[in-house]
């Protein structure tokens, strides 16, 4: 390229102040406000701006950071993914480990290089599966009891090669010490072992509102689990700080990275204070996060959270060198849904992308359909497919921080950051975030967003393409996959009733008394012992006081933004038994061609709450309309003409309506204006605009016709 002449080129197009370029801006939307129309507002605690200028990069301390150095906010690697790409890290289920085991050596056979493993309800909470809510037994995770479950999980898997994510949880301590003694049972070495464990005592309070002991207890084990892991096996990470469960409940992305970063800091500083150094922690500590649809806040996200997390490392004392900090993500549920679901498909590929261009050291793509059923073949191949495109075909892994450099990237990562940080020094005002939780005021923080963003959504002011918005009315639902979890359950019982036949509980029962009295990380070793012995997970947890559920905190509950809309359907659906929606007749007033985005825009408004909608004819006369109206047979109608026929027709007609059938609930599409009082007079019940609140009309018509919500 000649240097020289593309100077020359673009000297010739002079450069325009941001001033310069709102002033041309305001012209041209003629008279309509500047700020309403081009400001876009966020649950983050600032706006988005139309258009983000190199002036905007000024005021950035981390502007010229360079990756690797400084904040990390552009990567904790010189080379970013040239030296190695982000771990494929797709999870695991079950139901049982041996299907678990199947699953993972297909995905390894295609290039998975983390074998990231989720427990099953039971096993999450330090639960055998003889000893558990039958709903909580090797559903949408695996089954994991004993030692020879781990065995069976973990065959023909070379460990020295894959990294293994254990989400464990609060029973990381039990599931480790089966851990360790599957693979001494194999004759491997654990020290070759690299991934996490996973615990996470606060994460798993605010999703379940339980603990499984007093936190000091708790974090005592959590500090013994660091100093027998750093000597047996120092390549795992013991901490996995997740934001996955405020993700889920509907926070901002604000309120998740300040909630995950209140939480490292209450990890750092219990550990510290166990003997544990802020470098080791660190080293041995990886954040999760799930990433949701805006595109260029979630890149700003992962940017943030290395931002906030180094100034957080500064205060702690901890070298710039050794700042590096796994972060995992996983694309989120929040926004995922049951109807329409292939759409999901084009939500994970922009989650999975701003994930990537963000930085993520590991990164989970959701299969399409695992909001609905437990997902199948074809839905994990397609999910796994999108890790080698970004790779491969878009070419990701030759480029360093390709987000660096953006006006809009960088701003946002400062904006979003700052926000964040604002919020977290509230958290930790209010005691931090242990005491926030236990108090229940962060979980009404959360809901105060949540339910501002349902508002949103039931406005349609934000979109969910398929469900409040161009819905598929020929939809046909996406049936859940036939698991016979009972059997399921049955079956492992049945085999955890065998494997403690066969032991022998003499020998047992005398470590696990020993292990009961035990201080230390030596506790730890009696555990192992133990499982070689052949204890249980549940027997593991109770014999250092991890096994008794403690009612402790409100729970965030996990929601998706689409449950009300789907709600609406699902009850239209039902309404008389027949699986046939309610139908609406669509009164097109002259040729729809003239009004075709209100014609358009009307449909879909019904559509949304779940009715079928006869909208295929126009009609000419008031006569015709009437007639067809007849032939339909439709308890519901709406008038849907243009503004210049509306007074020549919506008053006549109404009234022959309300005359002929008083029993049909009638609107018209558009604001009435002047017009409102004549036309309510003539027997209209309502309209349907912009301002209207799309789910609370349609559940209100829904209910009228008899259905339960």
């Amino acid at each position: 390229m000649d240097t020289e002449k593309t100077t020359t080129l673009l000297g010739e197009f002079p450069s325009h102040t941001h001033e310069e370029w709102k002033a041309a801006a305001v012209e041209l939307l003629k008279g309509r406000s500047f700020e309403k129309t081009l400001i876009t507002p966020t649950c983050e605690g600032f706006d988005l701006k139309p258009i983000y200028m190199r002036e905007d990069l000024d005021k950035l301390s981390f502007a010229d950071d360079v990756p690797g150095s400084g904040s990390c906010v552009r990567g904790s690697s010189e080379s970013g993914y040239l030296a190695a790409g982000w771990a494929i890290s797709q999870e695991i289920t079950g139901p049982t480990a041996a299907d678990a085991n199947a699953i993972a050596r297909e995905h390894i056979s295609k290039g998975q290089d983390e074998l990231n493993i989720r427990p099953d309800k039971a096993t999450r909470c330090g639960r055998d599966a003889d000893n558990a809510e039958p709903g909580s037994v090797a559903v949408a995770g695996v089954s994991i009891s004993t030692r020879e479950d781990f065995g069976e999980l973990l065959q023909g898997i070379d460990l020295e090669r894959i990294s293994l994510y254990l989400q464990g949880r609060q029973a990381s301590p039990g599931l480790y010490a089966l851990l360790m003694a599957a693979v001494k049972e194999t004759g491997r070495d654990p020290a070759a072992m690299k991934g996490c464990l996973g615990m996470d005592p606060v994460g798993s309070l605010a999703e379940t509102g339980t603990a499984t002991a007093e936190l000091e207890d708790v974090l005592d084990m959590l500090g013994d689990l660091f100093k027998h892991s750093e000597r047996n096996a120092p390549g795992l990470q013991v901490i996995d700080v997740q934001g996955h469960v405020y993700h889920n409940g509907g926070a901002s992305s604000s309120q998740e990275l300040a909630a995950v970063l209140s939480t490292a800091v209450l990890y750092m500083k219990a550990l510290s204070d166990r003997g544990i150094a802020a470098d080791e922690v660190v080293r041995r500590m990886r954040v999760s996060v799930s990433i949701g649809g805006n595109y260029f806040i979630e890149i700003a996200k992962l940017r943030a959270l290395r931002l906030l997390l180094s100034r957080v490392m500064e205060v702690f004392g901890i070298s710039p060198l050794n700042r590096a900090i796994h972060i995992h993500a996983r694309t989120g549920l929040w926004n995922k849904t049951v109807l329409d679901p292939y759409v999901n498909m084009l939500r994970v590929t922009t989650e999975a992308f701003a994930a990537v261009v963000g930085g993520c050291d590991s990164l989970h793509v959701g299969p399409f359909d695992e909001v609905v059923r437990d997902s199948t073949a074809f839905s994990r191949r397609i999910a796994f497919n999108l890790h080698d495109i970004l790779a491969e075909e878009c070419d990701m892994r030759r480029v360093v921080d390709p987000g660096g450099g953006s006006w809009a990237v960088e701003s946002l990562t400062d904006e979003l950051a700052a926000s964040a940080w604002k919020t977290f020094q509230q958290i930790e005002a209010g005691g931090g975030i242990l005491e926030m939780l236990v108090n229940g005021r962060f979980q009404q923080q959360v809901e105060s967003v949540r339910t501002e963003k349902a508002k949103n959504i039931q406005q349609r002011r934000d979109i969910i393409v398929g469900t409040n918005a161009y819905p598929n009315a020929s939809e046909s639902p996406l049936h859940p996959v036939e698991i016979d979890y009972d059997g399921h359950r049955r079956r492992i019982i049945s085999k955890l009733t065998r494997w403690k036949s066969n032991r022998d509980n003499e020998s047992l029962f005398t470590v696990l008394e020993g292990q009961s009295l035990a201080v230390g990380p030596g506790r730890l070793d009696l555990m192992i012992e133990a499982a070689l012995r052949g204890a249980t997970l549940n027997e593991l947890q109770s014999s250092v006081g991890l096994a008794t559920l403690l009612a402790k905190a409100p729970p965030i509950e996990a929601r998706r933004a689409a449950c009300d809309f789907e709600k609406l359907r699902m009850a239209a659906r039902e309404l008389d038994g027949s699986g046939i929606a309610p139908l609406l007749h669509q009164l097109n007033m002259g040729p729809s061609g003239k009004y075709r985005m209100r014609a358009d825009w009307t449909s879909s408004f019904f559509q949304s709450g779940g009715f079928t909608v006869l909208n295929e004819d126009d009609y000419e006369t008031i006569d015709d309309a009437v007639e067809a109206l007849c032939l339909s047979a439709a308890k519901l109608a709406v008038i849907t003409s243009d503004d210049e026929t509306y007074p020549q027709v919506v008053d006549k007609l109404a009234r022959r309506i309300k005359a002929q059938y008083p029993e049909v609930a009638l609107y018209v599409a558009g604001a009435p204006g002047e017009h409102e009082t004549a036309w309510n007079a003539a027997g209209v019940d309502g309209y349907v605009h912009i301002r209207v609140n799309n789910y609370e009309l349609n559940r209100q018509l829904l209910e009228s016709l008899g259905a339960s919500l």
